[in-house]
């Protein structure tokens, strides 16, 4: 088994949190990890991606090649199209709904989600109605969003959940819990409308 995701979006949303998660719920499988840096702005609202890739069997690089992404983890739905070129043919576009705003020539929101629409696997949606919806910071959109992918990693929901346990535990308990509470309404929400 093996998965190669790219993690697209913005400085500043949390890429490096679901990285986070996602690594650690590997290593809990004993399986094996590689992610390349984060490239791109690290300042505030510059774009970001990294590439990510687990799998049972030992990897060789960390860099994923163009045409053999398994999944597109994407916090900005424009950001999700600039790595198209890297989906393998039955990759699936994970990415959030709520565009982020920070070119003036962003072009019309219904023609990005078109776009993704055109792939026949991908999920949008909503993590800011989502975080919203079970009283928690827009800060924990990511987990939404990594919840949602949950059904294409590989990976049961309670290791993930025990994964985020770990990686926030140095905060709160509260700061558990409300990501506790984004990643299961994105996973939730994934098994509805996959």
């Amino acid at each position: 088994m093996k998965n190669d995701i790219i993690l697209a979006g913005v400085g500043g949303q949390g890429i490096l949190s679901i990285a986070t998660v996602i690594g650690q719920a590997a290593l809990a499988e004993g399986w094996y990890l590689k992610q390349a840096e984060v490239h791109g702005m690290s300042q505030r609202g510059g774009e970001v991606q990294s590439h990510l890739r687990i799998s049972t069997e030992p990897i060789w690089s960390d860099l994923i090649p163009k045409g053999q992404t398994d999944i597109i983890l994407s916090l900005e739905p424009l950001e999700a199209l600039r790595y198209v070129p890297w989906l393998a043919e039955n990759g699936c576009i994970v990415t959030s709904s709520v565009p982020f705003r920070n070119i003036d020539t962003y072009p019309d929101i219904e023609e990005v989600y078109a776009a993704i629409k055109r792939h026949p696997r991908h999920i949008l949606i909503d993590t800011d109605a989502l975080v919203k919806e079970v009283n928690a910071p827009v800060q924990a959109s990511n987990m939404v969003l990594l919840g949602a992918a949950i059904p294409m990693l590989g990976i049961e929901f309670d290791i993930v959940k025990a994964a985020l346990e770990k990686v926030f535990a140095r905060k709160s308990e509260a700061v558990v819990e409300t990501n506790i509470r984004a990643l299961t309404a994105g996973y939730e929400y994934a098994k509805k409308n996959l």
